[in-house]
């Protein structure tokens, strides 16, 4: 059975399509639809009509982790689609922000959605089973709180601020006839990371591929290189990247993984 990915919502337009900073994908999947992510505003609404999408359609929604390009479309899907459940990490708050310097600004979403819609979001904790196929996958590397210590991520909490551990992000995980293929819009727990975590706890199966941002936009090309390397070595055999990948970490990705990256814009559709 073919599993099909669009991207609705990237950094790259496509003709009149447009784009914005944000992410949104959607995957259909042994006869559910499932959307990952709303973009940064209600855009995904005008790009799903021009693509000819009928949003009251998606049977389910999935947050991939608590910030604002990624979640500040949902009030607007919940008013376009009344039978969807939006899905999130139990750990998910609005409380993500990023640092500047000594500045801190609120990176989450929208503020108060969650008292908003209650009936409308379900909370997960640990290996989720979707929906025949799909599921949802947390982060499972210890450490990831140095991550969000480097690139100026963090939480508030009732105690004071801390480094951000991504335990609010997770991955959806689709079981095709090619292997698993792994959606995980920013991957701040690291690329790599990710595709070993879905290894480990599908020992079974194989990784096919790995889809959405890489945030990789801020960081060397030797450790672009190195994210490349490690990510060949896993043996997957097709990768998908934009958003916070951005156009200069994806052409070195490219040099290094040859044809099986690809670079993501709106428009773009896979079937797998």
């Amino acid at each position: 059975m073919t599993t099909a990915i669009t991207v609705i919502v990237d950094n790259i337009p496509s003709g009149d399509i447009k784009g914005e900073w944000g992410l949104c994908i959607l995957a259909e999947h042994r006869g559910s639809k499932i959307l990952v992510d709303s973009g940064g505003t209600a855009l995904f609404l005008k790009n799903m009509q021009k693509m000819g999408i009928d949003c009251a359609d998606i049977d389910y929604a999935v947050l991939s982790h608590a910030h604002c390009d990624h979640a500040n479309g949902f009030p607007a899907f919940f008013g376009s689609n009344s039978k969807a459940k939006l899905y999130i990490r139990d750990k998910a708050g609005e409380d993500c922000y990023g640092k500047i310097l000594c500045f801190r600004m609120y990176a989450g979403m929208p503020k108060g959605m969650l008292s908003k819609y209650p009936d409308r979001i379900e909370r997960v904790s640990g290996d989720y089973m979707l929906t025949d196929g799909a599921y949802l996958i947390p982060h499972k590397t210890k450490g990831l709180s140095e991550i969000g210590r480097r690139d100026g991520m963090c939480r508030k909490t009732p105690d004071g601020w801390i480094p951000d551990d991504f335990s609010h992000e997770q991955s959806l995980v689709l079981d095709t006839d090619k292997g698993l293929v792994i959606i995980n819009s920013c991957s701040h727990g690291g690329a790599v990371n990710i595709i070993n975590e879905v290894q480990q706890t599908f020992p079974d199966k194989k990784v096919y591929g790995l889809i959405g941002g890489f945030h990789l936009f801020n960081k060397p090309g030797s450790e672009i290189r190195e994210v490349a390397r490690k990510i060949k070595e896993t043996g997957i055999g097709y990768v998908c990247t934009g958003h916070c990948t951005k156009n200069r970490a994806y052409s070195i990705l490219r040099q290094e993984l040859g044809d099986i990256a690809v670079q993501m814009k709106v428009g773009y559709r896979k079937e797998i």
